[in-house]
């Protein structure tokens, strides 16, 4: 073994890369001047006094410019407490092993999502099946829901147009977020911002999910091949198609299985590969962002909805009688029903102020405030009494900072200066956050109540059926027996049930099939589904 000659330095050679590699100047000048400065270079944080240097050395000495227009700086990977993996310290993650437990695409996920790249990553099993879970599992999950009703309805998707005009509220949202999310991805990817498109991403599969699908169940479940189903199939056929070919840079595997089932079955002119269709084009014409701004206010308002029922300890299948919104904007009247529908609340009112509801009084922080003040303590101490709860929380959490006025000259409290204490009417539960506020009512009427039990029941008749493998589709015979006061109720609401669960008969005092004795609200009572 000896040394050659010809060569100086390691780092110099690397760093000589763009050219050499062409063997520039003697050959190949005009591949090398089409492809110079490169896009974009990437390694990790070491290569800042390594390659990143060489290379804008050399550049620099032979061409008076940088030979890369980006550069992505990785961060290294840590272990789940944030040290260095050494195998010494039995802390390395064999990388083959990783991806035998996790699978290729979740771990391209992980890194693609949790931080920005330049930032150290700590790799753990929990931290790569969390987001496995979040977004893989629920874009397969919504994609499986589609697959499903595809199949038992026959649903052929090159045999329909997805006429936007035509299309309800619910449809336009989907496609105004499946849109925009396409170009925020297409511009984050276009600007290096892999996160940021990672993020994007995960937030309308999210949305997909668990607001469009949840809310467009029941159109699914409608028999025959109406105009409205067949809305339904091709709304979420196209927001499918589409996330998939957004996301396929980042989870390959899946959303190639994806792209091959929905578009490869049934179209043979179709690529045959995800990775050889183009990214998707946003269609500007479906993006509509007042619809997207009123159905995010309506998604923010039912989260507080559902943390006030929480708090509360009230079922969600427990009909509400009213709960009121304060917000920045006043919801038509199809919104309102969405929310009311949502929450199980029977009426949704908007209010300009909330202060029957709820109120906020404001105290000084002596031990930090104090230091800051001085004597002006006890001034402060009296003009926080007096002022408007609702007004001051609202300036404290959007400007971060409180005015106060003294007799002397204003003074500006910054939220650690001030504590704050919020107190509810009795009757309701109370939610703010990011401008809206509701107050939603607890106390429940007997109609109310009774109602409860009718959807208690429904809920466990409908648990019976999934237990015993009924297809969504399969007709049942349902009975009730062992507690008066739960017949009586659904006798009332006989119908409602039959709609709901597909039942053809209700039997009272006696059961037939698969029987199971359950305790409802404190009652028990036995059902039967057959």
């Amino acid at each position: 073994m000896h040394r050659v000659k010809e060569v100086i330095d390691c780092w110099f050679d690397s760093g000589s890369m763009p050219f050499a590699q062409w063997h520039y100047p003697f050959d190949n000048k005009d591949i090398f001047e089409k492809r110079f400065p490169a896009d974009f270079i990437s390694e990790a944080v070491d290569q800042t006094r390594g390659w990143f240097y060489s290379l804008i050395a050399i550049s620099t000495l032979l061409f008076h410019k940088a030979p890369y227009r980006n550069v992505i700086v990785l961060g290294h990977v840590q272990d789940k407490e944030g040290r260095k993996m050494s195998k010494s310290k039995g802390n390395a993650v064999d990388p083959m092993e990783a991806l035998q437990k996790h699978g290729a695409d979740a771990i391209r996920w992980y890194f693609y999502e949790n931080s920005a790249p330049w930032l150290p990553n700590r790799f753990h099993d929990d931290a790569v099946q969390e987001g496995q879970r979040k977004f893989m599992g629920t874009l397969w999950n919504t994609y499986a829901f589609f697959v499903l009703y595809a199949n038992i309805d026959n649903f052929d998707a090159t045999k329909y147009t997805l006429d936007y005009d035509k299309l309800p509220v619910m449809d336009k949202w989907c496609l105004s977020r499946l849109n925009t999310m396409v170009k925020d991805v297409d511009y984050d990817l276009t600007n290096y911002r892999v996160t940021e498109a990672a993020k994007a991403l995960e937030e309308f599969v999210d949305e997909l999910s668990n607001w469009y699908v949840r809310r467009s169940r029941s159109r699914f479940w409608a028999k025959g091949m109406e105009q409205d189903k067949i809305n339904a199939y091709m709304t979420l056929y196209t927001a499918l198609v589409t996330a998939a070919k957004a996301a396929a840079p980042m989870i390959p595997f899946m959303t190639e299985s994806i792209y091959r089932n929905l578009v490869c079955s049934i179209d043979k002119t179709a690529p045959e590969s995800v990775h050889l269709c183009d990214f998707p084009q946003v269609n500007e014409a479906h993006i509509d962002k007042d619809l997207e701004k009123n159905m995010g206010e309506v998604l923010e308002i039912v989260v507080l909805g559902r943390a006030a029922r929480n708090e509360a300890n009230i079922k969600n299948r427990q009909p509400i009688g009213k709960m009121y919104v304060k917000a920045p904007v006043v919801l038509p009247d199809f919104y309102k029903e969405i929310v009311e529908e949502e929450l199980n609340v029977k009426e949704v009112v908007f209010k300009d102020d909330m202060e029957a509801y709820l109120t906020y009084s404001f105290k000084p922080q002596f031990r930090v405030l104090g230091p800051k003040v001085g004597k002006k303590m006890g001034a402060i101490q009296k003009a926080l009494k007096a002022v408007n709860g609702h007004k001051a929380k609202e300036e404290l959490d959007t400007t971060g900072k409180l005015v106060v006025a003294l007799p002397d000259g204003d003074v500006t409290l910054l939220p650690e200066d001030v504590e704050v204490t919020m107190a509810q009417t009795e009757g309701f539960n109370c939610q703010r956050y990011n401008g809206v506020t509701i107050a939603l009512e607890t106390t429940l009427s007997e109609e109310l109540l009774e109602e409860g039990f009718v959807r208690e029941i429904i809920s466990k008749v409908q648990t019976m059926r999934k237990e015993n493998g009924y297809e969504v589709t399969d007709h049942i015979k349902v009975g009730l027996k062992g507690n008066e006061k739960l017949e009586n109720l659904v006798k009332k609401n006989e119908s409602f049930l039959k709609d709901i669960t597909l039942a053809d008969e209700v039997t009272y005092g006696t059961t037939s099939g698969h029987e199971k004795e359950w305790n409802i609200n404190g009652e028990t009572v036995t059902l039967s589904v057959d």
